[in-house]
């Protein structure tokens, strides 16, 4: 009897045993077009047996560890517009099993907007105030004249604007030069064309966009508002191909094909008229003249190394503003980016990166007869960085990486006797980081960072040493319902001399901040629910604080030339954030909420920035209507901007002659406090049909949108010298055409 109850015991200890000790396996691999090879981020692998699975990254991989071994399990693939995928594979003991999956697009003319097998690799994922962008969901909105990115990114919650001219967004009460824009790792010091209109990246070149509203992770660096990471398309590895299209303001081309062990994208953009461009200025005449460039070449040869991408990219934009009237100020201002990136995968589940890119931004405003004074701004960056990042058995992730940032700016400033002065600087900034992102456990995931700067740009400024912890997790306590969180500090020692009260602004020059005020430091914290209600239906809430220090301002009270050019000040935001998300194969539906409050605070003074709206409301609305028809509109609203107000005029004494017998006096505005009144409510609906006809070998795409469908007469400003009412855009039917091959 003795002897049986040792057997029992022994038993009972050796299940367990067993079962923790049992050998297991990986699975690693990538997900591509089938038609073109081009790789497509976030599709979803679930292994039917398990239950579980993972979402492909930026660059079309995945990895799923501690499978249980010697078994063969049905992998389902599935992705956004394409037809799911069921493959076999076999799993063996302590051993990396590699499966490239390829989807074939569905029919060109049922191209559907459902999201399929989502719900079970987002259980513990650490995404808090993360929005993944399908290209497909931005070319579905109602056209502003062109389909752009940086425009689509302002029905997201959280995000504002300052009316219909300019795409520059403000991401959380954040200013707008504290939002990082990345382009295959490389910044884009000004993205926009066309006073600000529309961004200077043509969706047709990006693949995946990623967009962080806030507490992302030690991987990024530089900014301390927002990050939109945009990827480029590698270009068809099987045929040759083009794309070409036309709207009321640009025409543009597109070229694509197979190199030998690789493949290119060239993609480029022209404005041709200048017409369309009165509707966004009332009426006025701006002789706007712009141009984009960008092209990717990619090689990968497992004979000359394993496993391993290479890829050179570049990107060129340019816009002039040139005036025929010789009192009028003439404008230009260019980027560009040339680059090289290193990916390879390891024999072990690692991943790991290293990249090195140029990037530059000249501006220029050019007076002529006007009298306005001279202004040049020359940017040079040299950017290095490598990042490591390890899966582990465990599901868990471990990464490593370092950055060195080389930047030199040049900043040419003008006085009224032409006396020029150069403000800009140049320095360093080496960081590196290292992050643990802990997701053993289905239910819960954490992502604990810490980014640290051994240098500041600024040579001798204090503040040399400077940690960014960061933090962000998700706890999943019922199956439909998650809390997510995050919390950080992000530091910004780059700024730009920007006038809050311009109603437009056409360039910002970019400098370091001097040494003689400390970096900008924003604390990050931000919680919230997210909600899978069915299959269908997604509710999110979010709840933000941001604080901000060493805010930099430009020194409106500066008197002598040794008065500092900056003051520092500080910043305060906070607010909620809603969203509804609906899909359907054939309706699509999102509406945003958001109720925030936005504060400055310089030289004791504390207001409200002319971006601060308390009420902000998006609804877009997509259905497919058949026979390659489609129908999309979207609503916005958003609560009165502040603005500051004038009590009445004075008459300033003007000596234009040293010998004059009598002065003249000019008229000068007294003003209010800053931006103590309210513009009126804005609310705007725009509409667009589109239909998808094949010819042939040819696909063509015809798109026509009516912006501001109920012509509302929403207000832009009121001219301080007229006294007019400047609104903003009309009722404006647009349209573009587009053909494939």
């Amino acid at each position: 009897m003795q002897t049986t109850k040792s057997y029992l015991i022994l038993l009972l200890f050796a299940i367990p045993i067993s079962i923790w000790a049992q050998p297991k396996g990986t699975i690693r691999g990538i997900v591509t077009d089938s038609t073109s090879g081009e790789v497509l981020a976030y599709a979803n692998i679930l292994i039917e047996e398990l239950g579980s699975g993972a979402t492909t990254d930026i660059r079309g991989y995945f990895v799923i560890t501690s499978i249980p071994a010697n078994n063969t399990y049905t992998l389902l693939t599935s992705y956004v517009g394409y037809n799911s995928k069921k493959i076999t594979a076999a799993v063996k003991p302590n051993q990396v099993t590699e499966i490239d999956v390829e989807l074939s697009p569905q029919s060109f003319e049922l191209q559907t907007v459902e999201k399929v097998a989502e719900k079970v690799p987002k259980e513990n994922a650490t995404d808090i105030s993360l929005e993944r962008i399908a290209i497909k969901d931005i070319e579905m909105l109602p056209k502003g004249v062109e389909t752009d990115i940086l425009r689509a990114i302002k029905f997201l919650p959280g995000v504002q604007s300052t009316g219909d001219v300019s795409a520059r967004y403000y991401v959380r009460g954040g200013a707008a030069n504290q939002n990082l824009v990345l382009l295959n790792g490389a910044t884009i010091y000004n993205p926009f064309h066309a006073l600000g209109l529309f961004s200077v990246v043509d969706p047709e070149m990006i693949n995946s966009v990623e967009f962080y509203k806030g507490g992302f992770g030690a991987e990024y660096s530089g900014r301390i508002s927002s990050v939109l990471n945009l990827v480029s398309k590698d270009g068809n590895k099987y045929k040759y191909g083009g794309k070409a299209s036309a709207s009321f303001l640009t025409a543009k081309a597109s070229l694509e094909g197979p190199l030998p062990h690789g493949s290119f994208l060239v993609t480029g953009r022209k404005s041709h008229s200048n017409s369309i461009l009165k509707k966004f200025l009332s009426d006025q005449n701006v002789p706007v003249d712009f141009y984009d460039f960008s092209f990717k070449l990619n090689y990968e040869d497992d004979e000359f190394m394993e496993d391993a991408k290479f890829t050179f990219h570049g990107f060129f934009s340019e816009d002039n503003i040139d005036n025929s009237n010789p009192l009028v100020e003439d404008f230009k201002w260019a980027n560009s980016i040339i680059g090289v990136n290193y990916f390879q995968l390891g024999d072990a589940p690692l991943f790991y990166n290293i990249g090195l890119s140029v990037s530059k931004f000249n501006g220029e405003l050019i007076p002529n007869g006007s009298n306005k004074r001279p202004r040049k701004n020359e940017v040079d960056e040299l950017s290095i960085l490598a990042d490591f990042t390890y899966v582990l058995n465990s599901k868990d992730e471990f990464g490593v990486g370092w950055h060195i940032k080389e930047f030199n700016s040049n900043l040419f400033l003008y006085n009224y006797r032409g006396v020029v002065t150069d403000i800009g600087s140049k320095g360093s900034n080496i960081s590196v980081y290292g992050k643990y992102k802990y997701l053993r456990n289905e239910n819960f995931g954490a992502d604990l960072g810490m980014r640290v700067n051994l240098t500041r740009f600024s040579p001798g400024g204090g503040g040399t040493y400077f940690i960014e912890p960061r933090l962000n997790i998700t706890y999943r306590f019922a199956p439909f319902v998650a809390f997510k969180g995050a919390w950080g500090i992000f530091q910004q020692d780059l700024t730009t001399l920007t006038d809050e009260d311009e109603v437009i602004t056409l360039f910002d020059p970019w400098l370091i901040t001097p040494n003689y005020i400390d970096p900008a430091r924003s604390f990050h914290y931000i919680a919230g629910l997210d909600f899978d209600i069915t299959e269908e239906v997604d509710f999110l809430f979010e709840s933000y604080y941001k604080l901000t220090h060493n805010f930099p301002f430009l020194n409106e009270n500066r008197i002598v030339p040794t008065d500092p050019e900056l003051i520092a000040g500080i910043g305060e935001s906070y607010g909620f954030e809603f969203s509804t998300i609906y899909n359907t194969p054939d309706f699509s539906m999102r509406s945003g909420y958001t109720l925030s409050w936005t504060f400055k605070e310089v030289d004791g003074k504390r207001y409200h920035p002319r971006y601060d709206s308390r009420h902000n409301f998006n609804l877009s609305l997509d259905l497919a209507l058949g026979a390659g028809w489609r129908l999309s509109s979207t609503w916005t609203y958003s609560s009165g901007l502040p603005f500051t107000q004038f009590r009445g005029y004075y008459q300033k004494l003007a000596l234009t002659d040293l010998y004059q017998l009598l002065p003249d006096f000019n008229p000068k505005l007294i003003l209010n406090d800053r931006n103590l009144g309210r513009m009126p409510d804005y609310h705007r609906m725009d509409i667009s049909f589109s239909k998808k006809i094949e010819i042939g070998l040819y696909r063509f795409t015809v798109d026509l949108s009516v912006l501001n469908l109920y012509d509302r007469a929403n207000l832009f400003y009121f001219d301080r010298t007229s006294g007019a009412r400047i609104n903003m855009l009309p009722f404006l039917p647009t349209a573009t055409i587009k053909v494939e091959i």
